[in-house]
């Protein structure tokens, strides 16, 4: 975080003003740190805020202070970590200094349901949504109610048809509830959980997520999902959990450019949003 503070500007809003002085400036961020809860490394980049008598924190992904929630709580970071799949419960930040990084920092909650908007132009295109956003819940990834109920609108709007496709689209606020069981109801109905990627290799889900990650480039190259978002879920979902593969390097390190700090206070990021929607067009073009 000093790093930063020095090279890249960072202040702490908690903070006093920050000083003109930059050896001044880190000498008040070492002050202050000095009372803020510790991290506890966990594995990698991986830490937990370290509270006496407190346990259920998330785990955060910390580079700097470029911080995002990696797990609901430990146990579920190791499942995410090691196997691929997690609670996909709601993760919140519990620690008020650490929490401003991943309510107000560049990144976004890679835990959170992917924020695109539908796209669908075609009965066949709908149906693949459908079959991603299964897809994504079988790597332990949860949707908003409402995004499924617009996911069933848009296929009944498509002239797609099943028995409880008219039930899911016609869910009312209230009823919100029953989004999950209708969804998986529809699922059975079109048939596209029979031919779901199985395990056949020593990744868990690799060719679930190799499939999703070719859809989450889409989604950023025809702007349903934004560029910084997307660049984030697909590091998170794809090169983390894909054991890093070289093909997404570039994608990732256009990411970070994006999510930097000094950037963000710099307010140019428009430039980075492109050069990851450039990357992503080069990848879909690739095999």
């Amino acid at each position: 975080m000093l790093f930063d503070v020095e090279r890249n500007g960072f202040w702490h809003p908690a903070w006093p003003s920050r000083p003109s002085e930059k050896s001044e400036a880190l000498r008040v961020a070492r002050t202050e740190l000095e009372s803020v809860p510790r991290l506890v490394p966990v594995y990698g980049h991986r830490y937990l805020p370290g509270t006496a008598d407190e346990y259920g924190h998330p785990v955060l992904s910390v580079h700097q202070t470029d911080i995002i929630l990696y797990g609901n709580h430990l146990a579920d970071y190791i499942q995410r970590e090691f196997t691929g799949r997690s609670s996909g419960l709601p993760a919140h930040a519990t620690v008020d200094f650490w929490s401003y990084f991943v309510e107000a920092g560049p990144g976004i909650d890679v835990t959170a349901p992917t924020p695109f908007t539908p796209y669908a132009m075609t009965a066949q295109e709908v149906v693949g949504c459908l079959r991603m956003l299964a897809l994504e819940r079988l790597i332990g990834r949860r949707h908003h109610p409402y995004q499924l109920i617009e996911a069933g609108l848009t296929a009944l709007v498509l002239d797609v048809e099943t028995e409880s496709l008219p039930l899911l689209a016609g869910l009312s606020r209230a009823e919100h509830e029953q989004a999950d069981a209708l969804f998986d109801q529809v699922l059975v109905e079109l048939g596209p959980h029979q031919d779901l990627p199985a395990d056949t290799t020593g990744l868990p889900r690799e060719a679930v997520r190799w499939e999703l990650v070719r859809w989450w480039l889409r989604l950023i190259v025809n702007g349903s999902l934004a560029p910084g978002a997307g660049g984030d879920l697909i590091t998170h979902e794809g090169w983390s959990a894909l054991a890093r593969p070289q093909q997404l390097k570039p994608l990732v390190d256009r990411t970070d450019a994006y999510n930097d700090w000094a950037t963000l206070r710099r307010g140019d990021r428009e430039p980075l949003a492109e050069a990851i929607v450039e990357e992503a067009e080069r990848l879909l073009a690739g095999p």
